[in-house]
This record gives structure tokens, sequence and C-alpha cells, in this order.
């Protein structure tokens, strides 16, 4: 629809069908409202940050996975006992 005539058939309507549009068109602007947020966001330089390599000389910390799974284990063990 052009313009134009969206304008006409929205004046042709009664004052209450006409707030009841601006309601709508409020109520779709805030629901699939594009948040500006994520070009407001500023980059972080990670490696810049301090807890960035804070277990580096943590020998029990040189692999990661079997770290993990140690936890869970003694984790889920303890629960089950």
């Amino acid at each position: 629809m052009k313009q134009e005539k969206i304008w006409r058939e929205f004046a042709a309507l009664s004052p209450e069908l006409q707030q009841q549009v601006i309601d709508f068109i409020a109520f779709l602007r805030t629901r699939y409202a594009v948040t500006s947020a994520s070009s407001a966001t500023k980059r972080t330089n990670l490696a810049k940050e301090p807890f960035i390599g804070m277990w580096r000389n943590r020998k029990d910390m040189n692999d990661s996975t079997s770290w993990v799974r140690g936890i869970r284990q003694r984790e889920w063990m303890s629960r089950d006992g």
C-alpha cells in the first residue's frame, strides 16, 4: 500500500480505532525493535584481559579435558554414594 492510501484509511477510522492502530504500531515497534547495543558494544582485546592465562602455570591444568573429566567424576561419585 502506498503511504497516502494508508494515511487516508487511517484518517477514515474513528478516533477509538485510530488509537488502536497507534497502540498496535507501538507494540510492533517494541516487539521487533532492532537493538543497537551490538553496534554500540566496544570490542575488548581479550589478550590484554587479566584473566587470560591465569591458570597457565598450573600443572594439573595441562590437559584441561582430563581435569574437567576428573572433577565431574568426583562430583558425580560423591552425589551417588
